[in-house]
């Protein structure tokens, strides 16, 4: 019986280590951010590119229990214009593991880039505010406040179709902690 190598698992993506395979394949570099790197991938079971995030959490306790509070809310969002968790993949052991891997929705680009290199029509305007205001809307409803809301935080693909990307920077909030909720 023959065990698996390791290292056939890894991808290397602009100098880092990616441990996501088998099941995603063919990494590219897409950005980095506070938080990680993200990479592009092709996902063997859906046949579809995704996004891959890697987070390295364990090095300051702020940063694991952001990590933790994220994947806790956006692995309940079901929602067409909320960017949502679709797997997680971590080191099979305890002892190993010193990143954590979501995989999400890839997007075209955000509202920043393409409002940086071409004007847009009142009716995309019109479409871009609906569907923002639909994704706060689910949001809200759950008691979660986005607490970054930007143009680069609104992700887009070729057919206007618009996700909110929540990243970090969200809470949650009871009736209790003074926020102000509103009905849309």
């Amino acid at each position: 019986m023959s065990e698996e190598d390791p290292a056939a698992n890894v991808e290397e993506v602009h100098g880092q280590p990616f441990e996501v395979g088998p099941r995603y394949v063919n990494l590219a570099y897409i950005g980095e951010g506070a938080y990680g790197m993200v990479a592009s991938a092709l996902d063997t079971v859906t046949q579809e590119r995704v996004a891959i995030k890697k987070i390295s959490p364990f090095e300051h306790q702020t940063y694991c229990q952001r990590t933790l509070r994220e994947i806790k809310i956006l692995t309940r969002f079901k929602h067409e214009n909320i960017i949502n968790i679709q797997d997680i993949i971590r080191s099979e052991s305890v002892e190993k593991m010193k990143d954590i891997y979501l995989v999400q929705c890839l997007m075209d680009t955000d509202l920043y880039k393409l409002l940086k290199t071409q004007v847009i029509s009142n009716d995309h305007v019109c479409f871009f505010l609906y569907q923002i205001l639909r994704g706060l809307k689910y949001i809200h409803s759950a008691n979660v406040l986005h607490r970054d809301m930007k143009p680069s935080n609104l992700l887009l693909n070729a057919t206007c179709d618009l996700k909110v990307r929540n990243r970090t920077s969200i809470l949650t909030c009871s009736g209790s902690c003074g926020a102000k909720m509103r009905c849309y």
